[in-house]
C-alpha cells in the first residue's frame, strides 16, 4: 500500500516532483519548508523539516524536493538525518522514463521525464536523474548524485558519491568520476577525474 507523502521543500524541483506524484495519484499530505508558500499547488503547509517528527515514520513516506546547482552536502544531510530516524524516501519515476528491468536503484531515487536508462545500471540512494538524461549499459552511479538535464553517460562509466554532472555534459565510455566532483555544463569528459575536483570544457579539464 502506498503511504501518504510529505514533500521536503517548495521550490522548482519540488514542483516537478509534485506534478509527477499527482499524475500517479499518490496522496500528498503536504510539504515542509522554512516558510509557507500559499501558491504551492494549494498543498497544506506542515511546518519546517523539524515538524516531520509529528508524523510517525511507519505512516508516511518522504520525497526530498531540493534540487542542486552546485556541490552541496544539504541533500545528503537531510536524507541521512531522516533515514536514521526510520523514515523511508519514495522513488519518483516519471511515466515517460524508459528504465531497463535490470536496473538496480536505491531509495529516494528521482527519475524525470524523457530519461533513458539501459541494462545493468546501478544507481545509489537519493540520486536525481534529471530531464532527458541518457545512461547507457553497465553504468554505476553513487548516492547523492545529481545528473542535470540532458546529461549523457556512455557504457561502463562510474560516477562517485555526491557528484554534480552539469547540463548537457557527456562522459565517454569507461570513464571514472571521483566522489564530490563537479562536471561543468556542456563538458565532454574523455579522461578520469579524481575526488572533489571541478572540470569543464571540451574536452573537460580539471581547474
Amino acid at each position: 500500500m502506498n503511504k501518504p507523502i510529505i514533500i521536503i521543500g517548495n521550490g522548482g524541483h519540488a514542483g516537478v516532483l509534485v506534478e509527477i506524484l499527482i499524475a500517479q495519484q499518490r496522496k500528498i499530505m503536504g510539504y515542509t519548508a522554512p516558510q509557507e508558500n500559499k501558491s504551492f499547488f494549494n498543498l497544506p503547509y506542515l511546518g519546517t523539516d523539524d515538524d516531520i517528527i509529528n508524523y510517525h515514520s511507519e505512516m508516511v513516506e518522504l520525497v526530498l524536493g531540493l534540487g542542486t546547482i552546485n556541490i552541496s552536502p544539504l541533500r545528503k544531510s537531510i536524507f541521512e538525518q531522516f533515514s536514521a530516524k526510520g523514515y523511508l524516501f519514495a522513488n519518483v519515476i516519471h511515466p515517460t522514463a524508459i528504465v531497463s528491468p535490470s536496473v538496480q536503484i536505491g531509495q529516494g531515487i528521482q527519475i524525470m521525464a524523457g530519461v533513458i536508462i539501459q541494462t545493468n545500471v546501478v544507481i545509489g540512494s537519493n540520486t536525481i536523474i534529471n530531464t532527458g538524461s541518457i545512461i547507457d549499459h553497465d553504468v554505476k552511479i553513487g548516492s547523492h548524485v545529481h545528473l542535470a538535464p540532458s546529461s549523457t553517460l556512455s557504457g561502463g562509466v562510474i560516477v562517485g558519491e555526491g557528484c554534480l554532472i552539469g547540463v548537457g555534459s557527456s562522459i565517454i565510455q569507461g570513464i571514472n568520476i571521483g566522489n564530490e566532483t563537479l562536471v561543468g555544463a556542456g563538458s565532454v569528459v574523455i579522461e578520469n577525474i579524481g575526488n572533489r575536483k571541478t572540470a569543464y570544457g571540451v574536452p573537460a579539464k580539471e581547474v
